[in-house]
């Protein structure tokens, strides 16, 4: 199955520049507000199709045999991890020897 989740984590910094997690959300808000949020939101939007949809149906200029993060634009933060390709089969039988 091809599925993937966008979640939204909002922080808060004190005096200190300490970093507090206030909460984190399944389903985030995704408005363009303002010019900052828009190159924001935008770009995840667009990074996370890359990962998910890209590989699926590529653009013409995707080669099938590239790995899915070799779609990202160089300045992205994201890394995958987890490749039902690649990782599955082990995933599959760890799952077996807890199930047993």
């Amino acid at each position: 199955m091809n599925t993937f989740e966008i979640y939204g984590f909002d922080f808060m910094l004190d005096r200190d520049f300490k970093v507090y997690l206030i909460e984190a959300n399944t389903n985030p808000c995704l408005e363009l507000p303002c010019p900052l949020l828009t190159r924001v939101v935008s770009g995840m939007l667009d990074n996370s199709f890359r990962i998910s949809i890209d590989p699926l149906f590529p653009p013409n200029d995707f080669s099938l045999c590239c790995k899915r993060t070799a779609a990202l634009p160089a300045e992205t933060k994201y890394q995958l991890v987890l490749d039902e390709e690649t990782d599955g089969s082990e995933l599959s039988e760890l799952l077996k020897k807890q199930q047993n």
